[in-house]
């Protein structure tokens, strides 16, 4: 449940209700919002007495929440959440949409800062790249693990980019963490549960990747277990789910941006490059997202596709990308947004 208090309450009342609600034993979330201020109450609600919240002072209603996701749900939060990503600081949520582009794989030092110069001249706010590469295949290439990071670090010095790489397990984290803006939840692990407990409790921006076979309430949920360990900075990543089809990687699905806007506060952001995997799919689907409501778009580029040790095919060169933006620019503007 939720407690709205009315506007104009002072600080010491919110925090006599946060008191009562602690002293049901349930877990408390402020949201302070630009009228009122709101609590919202984790737990078990069967052992609330609604009447002494209710009537604490200052206290205007107490509602439900119905949506099993609590503190993701928009019966929470009506406004929606906006983070702040990387060095230049970029609104992610707000009126502008964010790009972030790289290669799936960090592969070397010139590979990294070739394109990261490139990615920040086409007016990109952050630079993707996986140090730790899981992998379907064990013989796969699996990344360059801490050299990776440090080329990583190197990149966002000489751009200021945002530094967005994968943390794929609760070992890597720590590592992770100290180099990484955002860090990436991927889709193999968006119900590894102590993983999103631990990235909880790490202070920075977390993008999850929907799973390959995840509902969007199954998604939320997958946020919801980071946003209940105290990071309520979580960013949704649409990146295609597997269908019977067999022309594409994945079936990217669209129709979650809009139907997660009406679910949820959170950004949202949508990966064409794992939603289809080739990259003359790629502009198209990134021109699509913008237009449905994408708060923003991380998609894979590459100076050298057809040399890329992952995910060449679905990575688009530094000269698509540039002239891509272009064309995301004008269709920001036609729907009242802007890059």
């Amino acid at each position: 449940m939720i407690v709205v208090m009315k506007p104009g309450a002072t600080k010491d009342q919110v925090r006599h209700v946060v008191g009562l609600v602690r002293e049901f034993g349930l877990k408390e979330h402020i949201i302070e919002g630009t009228d009122r201020t709101v609590v919202a109450c984790i737990g078990d609600k069967r052992m609330v007495e609604k009447d002494a919240i209710e009537n604490a002072p200052m206290v205007e209603r107490i509602v439900p929440i119905l949506a099993p996701y609590k503190m993701a749900s928009l019966e929470v939060r009506q406004s929606r959440s906006v983070f702040e990503i990387g060095p230049q600081r970029f609104p992610l949520g707000a009126a502008r949409v964010g790009v972030i582009a790289g290669p799936c794989s960090v592969e070397s030092r010139d590979q990294i800062l070739r394109t990261a110069e490139a990615v920040k001249e086409s007016g990109c706010i952050g630079l993707r790249g996986g140090a730790f590469k899981p992998r379907t295949s064990p013989y796969a290439f699996q990344g360059l693990g801490s050299k990776g990071l440090a080329i990583l670090a190197e990149a966002r010095e000489k751009t200021g980019l945002a530094i967005v790489t994968e943390v794929i397990g609760l070992e890597q984290l720590d590592e992770v963490a100290e180099v990484s803006d955002v860090l990436q939840i991927g889709a193999r692990n968006m119900q590894h549960y102590p993983l999103l407990e631990a990235v909880g409790k790490v202070r920075k921006p977390v993008l999850l990747k929907r799973g390959m076979s995840a509902r969007l309430d199954e998604f939320l949920l997958a946020a919801e277990y980071i946003i209940n360990a105290g990071n309520n900075q979580v960013i949704l990543c649409e990146r295609g789910i597997r269908t019977f089809e067999e022309y594409c990687r994945n079936t990217l699905c669209l129709t979650a941006v809009p139907a997660l806007n009406e679910m949820t506060h959170l950004p949202v952001v949508v990966d064409p490059s794992h939603g289809t995997g080739h990259a003359h799919f790629v502009p198209p689907l990134c021109r699509a997202a913008v237009a449905a409501g994408a708060d923003g778009l991380i998609l894979e580029c590459h100076p050298d596709p057809e040399h890329a040790s992952s995910d060449g095919a679905q990575s688009v060169t530094p000269a698509v990308l540039s002239d891509l933006m272009n064309q995301l620019h004008r269709v920001a503007r036609a729907i009242d947004r802007d890059l």
